[in-house]
């Protein structure tokens, strides 16, 4: 859906807040049955709007890249939480599960998150809210985010407990925000509390609700700011996703950032206040017999590269998972030509796409349908997003209705567009799956979600997030997550 923008001479500070796992039926839910009163005082006095499409697949470094950079992860170049580098020729895993890290090397897996994610990994053509920015003369802060690049220089301080157990430099020297916290590694308040390794080091709601406190009491509030509360990800994960005791704490969190201000209007009166979720998550069944797709069954007898091994001459396909999707790898395509890995997959009713590319085309099946699809871009069909197509085959299976030459999306949104730039996000010869929700991909660690919920997934259920806007009038074109920086740097134009 497009957005209806309005001209504004507002010029206020811009403060987001990213609560993590936030989705549209249990806020609605506790705002019924819970005392939320941050999330009544903001809707009483903003727009709310239930549907903001987030980039596939639905891991956090992949949104937070598209939401800095504006792009889609065929630009920014973040695929997921866990890929595939061809050019280095391992599994770069950003922090998918600790037993999958520990297998590919602990110092190595750390040395990704900390640096080479936005110093290196994430596309240096593009430039993120920060950069351009700062080069208007204007601060921005980045308050617990993964991704967070910038153009000044900040510096990592890393723990000695940690420093104990893997082998990593004390400092690490980094590009990002103006005023930069990233957990008790690089911090403002030098005096606050929630930040001990009983606390994630300082990578929770408490300390990044504290963090931002120090900014409001010290009359330091940059242009732009983006304040991470990670915490309901767990809840939900663990009690499934119309748990409410997350968006309880959530609004505590949202509380003590309001109370800093001398009072609650003041602070909405001369700021505006984007309130968003990163992604939505989908239950998984209960029984774990039937909740998990164990894919290196399924490929079967193919060799799967071992996570403790590294990818070794004699593997021919590696895996990477992102929980309810996943990118598969063929080593060879002329041993493995990635038409043999889909026909194994197609096997799986509880795969409701299986994706891969050839040349210009995406092709695109699902493990309970005969039927294939194709689509490319350009021609002469253009989707919800002013976006253009070339289309073939049987286009139900990504639930698209054709109205003579205009497409709208089902529970797939924004299904092309996300697809082809998932599809070009990186070197390699791959297919990218997505499970049916109820179902997590098994991988060489088990996921732990059954009874619960998970994300990842092509789904909408993972893939649609709520936004609430106070202060401003305009809208982004569209209630995409890629379409919020051009939004974000007209609010803070002058």
């Amino acid at each position: 859906m497009k957005g209806v923008t309005y001209i504004t001479t507002s010029n206020k500070p811009v403060i987001m807040v990213m609560l993590d796992t936030l989705m549209d039926k249990p806020l609605q839910l506790a705002l019924k049955e819970e005392t939320l009163p941050a999330f009544t005082y903001f809707m009483e006095h903003g727009t709310y709007y239930s549907s903001v499409v987030a980039p596939f697949p639905t891991m956090s470094v992949n949104v937070e890249s598209t939401l800095l950079t504006g792009h889609y992860s065929d630009q920014h170049g973040i695929p997921a939480l866990t890929w595939y580098s061809e050019k280095e020729n391992r599994i770069i895993n950003y922090g998918t599960h600790l037993i999958d890290q520990m297998k590919l090397g602990l110092s190595k897996c750390l040395k990704d998150t900390l640096y080479r994610l936005n110093n290196e990994h994430l596309n240096t053509k593009v430039k993120t809210i920060h950069e351009e920015l700062n080069e208007q003369g204007k601060k921005t802060a980045s308050i617990n985010p993964l991704v967070n690049r910038g153009n000044v220089p900040h510096q990592l301080t890393i723990p000695s407990f940690i420093r104990f157990f893997v082998t990593i430099d004390k400092h690490i020297e980094t590009q990002t925000a103006t005023k930069y916290v990233y957990g008790r590694l690089s911090r403002l308040d030098p005096n606050g509390k929630y930040s001990s390794v009983w606390h994630k080091y300082g990578f929770n709601n408490k300390f990044s609700a504290q963090e931002f406190t120090h900014l409001v009491n010290n009359h330091d509030i940059p242009d732009f700011s983006l304040v991470y509360l990670p915490d309901h990800d767990k809840n939900v994960h663990k009690r499934g996703p119309m748990d409410t005791k997350g968006i309880k704490e959530m609004d505590k969190n949202l509380q003590t950032m309001l109370d800093s201000f001398p009072t609650w209007e003041e602070a909405l009166d001369n700021y505006i206040w984007i309130l968003i979720g990163d992604n939505g998550q989908s239950g998984i069944k209960d029984d774990k017999s039937q909740a998990f797709v164990d894919l290196r069954k399924l490929l079967q007898p193919l060799k799967v590269t071992k996570l403790s091994k590294g990818v070794r001459k004699e593997d021919q396909v590696v895996l990477a998972n992102n929980l309810r999707s996943c990118f598969i790898y063929s080593l060879n395509t002329d041993d493995v030509p990635l038409t043999e890995i889909v026909e194994k997959l197609k096997t799986e009713e509880r795969l409701d796409m299986i994706s891969w590319k050839i040349d210009q085309w995406i092709h695109v099946a699902a493990g309970d349908k005969k039927e294939s699809f194709q689509f490319k871009e350009g021609g002469q069909v253009k989707d919800e997003f002013d976006q253009t197509w070339e289309i073939r085959g049987d286009h139900s299976i990504l639930d698209l209705t054709i109205t003579g030459n205009d497409v709208t999306f089902g529970d797939f949104p924004d299904a092309l567009k996300r697809l082809h730039s998932t599809l070009h996000s990186h070197e390699g010869d791959f297919v990218v799956i997505s499970a049916k929700p109820g179902y997590e991909l098994r991988g060489e660690v088990t996921p732990s979600h059954a009874g619960g919920a998970s994300h990842g997934g092509f789904h909408k259920n993972d893939s649609l997030i709520p936004m609430l806007v106070t202060g401003t009038e305009t809208t982004p074109d569209f209630f995409r997550m890629v379409d919020l920086k051009k939004w974000i740097l007209d609010l803070t134009s002058s």
